[in-house]
């Protein structure tokens, strides 16, 4: 479990690449503290295995299915990535509840200022698009963000200076893609309004129920 709050950024300094799978090694500091291997770091948002760690870099193994649904595949090399270590039992819960699991991808349409924030218009599918809703959560390559409009075929967010400097949000461009994690809550919700009938239909949550509960 990640928070969308990111630590450092790293270097993807090598990615040798199988037919489908990949293979990459990250140089970083801040993340190697502690690390040991098998524990997850998120990379630009994806949750990944270090399977060795060194003085100043890690590697991890990416699958075939990570490597269709993020945009590992379109990354240059060397590319800047955003690192997060899993979440401490103690630490404290600064963004909000990220899996490390992306959903799919998006494309920046329009970047622009506003004084001193920065506004990235992100073209998604009727797939990621369903579960994003205006002042919701959003992960976009890792960085947990508030989503401030939502319109038929894309979304925006209003990035502070501190998240925009602090992580690869200013090498990205109008044309980019980038990783898209939707807020996980709406997915459960969805699941559990979704049909699938449980053994005793008195326990069943559907809308009459949320109602006579009072959450409508």
């Amino acid at each position: 479990m990640f928070t969308g709050i990111i630590e450092e950024t790293g270097t993807m300094c090598e990615m040798k690449k199988g037919a489908r799978s990949a293979q990459v090694r990250i140089r970083c500091h801040k993340v190697l503290e502690g690390t040991r291997v098998g524990d997850s770091i998120a990379v630009n948002g994806i949750c990944l295995t270090a399977t060795s760690v060194a003085k100043d870099s890690f590697t991890a193994d990416v699958m075939a299915e990570t490597m269709r649904r993020s945009s590992l595949s379109e990354l240059s090399v060397p590319g800047t990535v955003n690192l997060e270590r899993a979440m401490a039992a103690d630490g404290r819960f600064g963004g909000h509840m990220v899996s490390g699991h992306i959903d799919g991808t998006g494309r920046i349409t329009d970047i622009r200022q506003e004084e001193n924030a920065v506004w990235y218009t992100v073209q998604a599918g009727q797939e990621l698009l369903r579960y994003i809703v205006e002042k919701g959560s959003v992960a976009l390559d890792g960085i947990s963000l508030t989503v401030a409009k939502v319109t038929e075929h894309e979304f925006q967010v209003s990035v502070i200076p501190h998240t925009r400097q602090e992580t690869a949000l200013t090498e990205k461009k109008p044309g980019s893609m980038i990783n898209i994690e939707c807020d996980v809550v709406g997915k459960y919700v969805e699941k559990l309004l979704s049909g699938s009938k449980p053994e005793k239909p008195e326990s069943r949550i559907d809308e009459n129920f949320l109602m006579e509960h009072g959450f409508f």
